[in-house]
């Protein structure tokens, strides 16, 4: 039988470290596919005392063995792209194994100017990177865009009014591969397929805090549209949750904390966008959210980030419930005026934990946050990360 793929997804509004656990899990893996988003998804991977910034090539780059996809649900600006493939040259890797899918779609300039525009035209900014993602995605739908299939049957006159483009499609065309093609005969082969998510599960397009979304499918169920494959063909299902929560730009975040206590969190988590810069908002925890995406993505097991980010706190929160009009509400009601928070405050912890290997070696404090956080999931926690060195994992 054909191998089953497995998925990481974010559990929040994104920046949750998923690209970190890609890169630790890829070393098991043969292929890491991306199945949705653009140069909007940035993520670092820190190994040693260096530090990479991606937007556009999956995570795993830094294992040698690993093949690298971007999968048809993408939407892929060239020059971006181009960047990305000549600064992994550059530090010795073989970019010959990032292959792109013939369906993905192109991020023109124009793009970026209509979605700058769309944003300053907002009477309420939604909080978009600018980076032409939204109306790529429109034009996608609209059925005027450009796929990389496009590039590979194009022939000089294609390219009177994009001459730029044409230098573009001459470096990626050595990269363009039959994306269906390619990931079922990986399946077939029995490889070791891992799906990377972008973003996170709510910002997803459909069932996120909309319209403070994406403008892709950001959940598990994304990765089947957005690479090719059938419900069957996926194994497990891993989410990323910060010990916290963040978001950035605007709309609805009840855990948010607006005093010295978010912002000590933003200090201690270096909580800044990699694509964009700016400053994240933060707030403790919330588990109604992260209960919401555990179905949303028919989760098995999960991945706790930043926990060291608490170290420190005297107390620490974690939104259990929500009440609207002296009722229990749900995440559909996240953004509803007059949403108030049920708070559970746990003891927090003075140690340091950045040496910890296995969590039964956290101290007290730290251990029952933990198993706090997985009775509230209702699903296993895999693996707590202690510290920024990706070797910085408690089992």
């Amino acid at each position: 039988m054909p191998s089953k793929a497995n998925i990481i997804v974010g559990l929040q509004w994104g920046d949750e470290g998923k690209g970190r656990i890609v890169d630790l899990y890829a070393a098991d893996y043969d292929v890491v596919a991306r199945f949705a988003g653009g140069d909007n998804a940035g993520h670092s991977i820190v190994v040693g005392d260096r530090e990479l910034a991606l937007r556009i090539v999956p995570s795993g780059v830094m294992h040698p063995h690993v093949e690298l996809f971007v999968g048809g649900g993408t939407v892929v600006n060239l020059e971006t792209l181009i960047g990305e493939l000549n600064a992994l040259a550059e530090i010795g890797i073989d970019t010959s194994r990032v292959k792109i899918s013939d369906r993905a779609h192109i991020v023109f300039p124009h793009h970026v100017e209509r979605d700058k525009a769309g944003e300053a035209a907002r009477a309420s900014a939604i909080g978009t990177t600018g980076r032409g993602i939204g109306p790529a995605y429109v034009d996608r739908v609209a059925r005027t865009g450009v796929r990389f299939a496009d590039l590979m049957h194009a022939d000089e006159s294609s390219f009177d009014t994009l001459r730029m483009t044409r230098d573009y499609a001459e470096r990626v065309r050595p990269h363009i591969v039959d994306g269906f093609e390619y990931i079922h005969e990986r399946l077939a082969q029995n490889k070791r397929v891992l799906l990377e998510g972008a973003q996170g599960t709510l910002l997803d397009v459909g069932y996120g805090t909309y319209p403070y979304v994406t403008s892709s499918h950001t959940i598990a169920g994304g990765a089947c549209t957005g690479l090719g494959i059938g419900p069957g063909a996926i194994g497990r299902v891993i989410g990323v949750l910060k010990a916290y929560c963040t978001r950035v730009g605007g709309g609805p975040f009840p855990s948010e904390l607006h005093d010295e206590r978010g912002e000590r969190l933003r200090r201690q988590g270096g909580e800044f966008g990699t694509v964009t810069g700016r400053p994240r908002r933060c707030g403790w925890l919330d588990a109604v959210a992260a209960s919401y995406a555990v179905k949303l993505n028919g989760l098995t097991s999960a991945v706790i980030t930043k926990l060291d980010v608490l170290s420190g706190l005297e107390r620490i929160g974690i939104v259990t419930g929500y009440r609207l009009g002296g009722r229990a509400a749900h995440f559909g009601d996240a953004g509803a005026p007059g949403l108030e928070v049920e708070i559970e405050e746990l003891p927090g912890w003075d140690e340091p934990i950045d040496a910890c290997r296995r969590i039964a070696d956290l101290p007290g404090a730290a251990r029952n946050y933990v198993d706090r956080v997985r009775e509230l999931l209702g699903v296993p926690i895999e693996l707590v990360s202690v510290g920024r060195e990706r070797s910085q994992m408690a089992h």
